[in-house]
């Protein structure tokens, strides 16, 4: 009798269903580390800090994108000749501004 006891505690490592419980936890575990890897990659740690930044997305180019954090609020704008009239704003680009190694900004008009 002891002996029918100790086979059946036995018999679970033959059920492929066992492994399934933990590939949850593998799966949350793998997502988050390749959420951290990209934040980390992409120099994107601004987003998660309370500062206020503004950041230009390929500047210059035909798909610029102008990214602005204030508070908690994140705001995209794309500059083009025809901006949505719902808006009422409308812009075009006017110049181009550079920042030298000290700091100084200088706009260059087109």
């Amino acid at each position: 009798m002891r002996r029918r006891l100790i086979d059946r505690r036995d018999g679970d490592d033959g059920d492929p269903m066992s492994v399934v419980g933990n590939l949850f936890d593998v799966a949350m575990v793998f997502a988050v580390a390749l959420m951290v890897a990209l934040v980390s990659h992409y120099n994107m740690t601004e987003m998660l800090n309370s500062e206020d930044f503004t950041m230009v997305k390929n500047p210059g180019k035909e798909n610029m994108e102008i990214i602005t954090k204030e508070g908690s609020k994140i705001n995209r704008y794309t500059p083009s000749e025809n901006q949505d009239e719902k808006n009422g704003s409308r812009g075009k680009r006017v110049g181009i501004a550079y920042e030298l190694e000290n700091g100084e900004i200088i706009y260059v008009p087109e």
